[in-house]
């Protein structure tokens, strides 16, 4: 199943059912409600396939309005569109599924995804609610496609969102990926398996995969979505497959105990005879050409906590 395929789905039910409805029952403020498909669900992602279906799987789409466009008439609006819902047949129409759609604020779609209070009225985002910000939050407020939005406000906030980072808190969350990359699998991995502590250098090996790909997007002006899709939109994303062809070995990779056999941790020596290691070295040096690309370092290490400050603009 594609996302075109599943997004059509969905602008099918709104063109054949939903906007009869609104035409018919509320067209004096027609132009007034947004309509849509966004917000969390992997079919606003485009991800479905047989085994999402398991749950909250079905069509429908968001009617969005202003805070005050609900006292007026939202909760009327609300009321007609479940009644069409319960008329129209489907599968798997579960009750944590009609929470994701139909009627609701602008404010609450945004600030409730997104987990702050969103100034949807004016169209603003203060620097601190930027640094709060979950990555996936982002990208699931902003996927899907939205219909039609005559009163332009609902599309406005996503363009703010998809207009990603301001550039002081892009350069600060580089920063922190590249310090979370260098101190697991640059340090620390080869610290734990020096001691023999495999479950702790398991450990490092997972948080320089997180820290990699959210680099990959940081330094693609993307967000990643749920975790569980990310390495799959990170694929996507990666024309070539170099990166994400290393991102899959490493996380393919076993622990190898025979090459530490008579090691001794040195800062400054690289274990080449570990694939992981050379595998973290080469996705630094994907890493390190992505920064200079973007202008942010001049280059010249492989060790990615030396662009730190670099980068942060310390």
């Amino acid at each position: 199943m594609n996302r075109m395929n599943e997004i059509e789905k969905n602008r099918s039910f709104y063109q054949e059912h939903v906007a009869d409805m609104i035409h018919a029952d509320f067209s004096e403020v027609e132009d007034r409600i947004a309509v849509g498909i966004a917000g969390e669900g992997s079919d606003c992602f485009g991800y479905d396939d047989e085994i999402s279906r398991d749950h909250d799987f079905g069509t429908g789409v968001c009617l969005w309005v202003t805070d005050d466009d609900m006292e007026l008439f939202g909760r009327r609006l609300s009321v007609a569109y479940r009644e069409l819902v319960d008329r129209a047949q489907r599968s798997y129409y579960t009750r944590r599924l009609s929470e994701r759609r139909g009627v609701m604020t602008i404010h609450d779609f945004y600030s409730n995804i997104l987990r702050v209070d969103c100034d949807t009225a004016n169209c603003r985002l203060s620097e601190k609610s930027w640094y709060e910000l979950d990555h996936s939050c982002l990208k699931t407020a902003t996927n899907g496609e939205v219909f039609r939005d005559d009163l332009g406000v609902f599309t406005a906030y996503r363009k703010l969102l998809l207009n990603y980072y301001p550039d002081r808190v892009w350069r600060i969350r580089i920063a922190e990926q590249l310090h979370e990359y260098a101190a697991a699998l640059q340090v620390n991995y080869a610290r734990c398996m020096t001691r023999g502590d495999t479950v702790a250098a398991q450990m490092c090996r997972l948080q320089g995969l997180r820290s990699a790909m959210e680099l990959f997007f940081l330094l693609k002006r993307e967000y990643p979505p749920y975790y569980k899709w990310t390495f799959r939109a990170l694929r996507d994303l990666d024309g070539e497959g170099d990166f994400s062809g290393k991102i899959q070995e490493l996380a393919d990779t076993g622990i190898s105990r025979e090459a530490w056999n008579g090691t001794r941790y040195h800062p400054n020596r690289v274990n080449y005879k570990d694939r992981i290691v050379s595998l973290a070295e080469e996705i630094a040096s994907e890493i390190e050409w992505m920064l200079r690309e973007k202008q942010l370092i001049k280059g010249g290490s492989l060790y990615l906590e030396s662009y730190v400050d670099e980068v942060s603009g310390l």
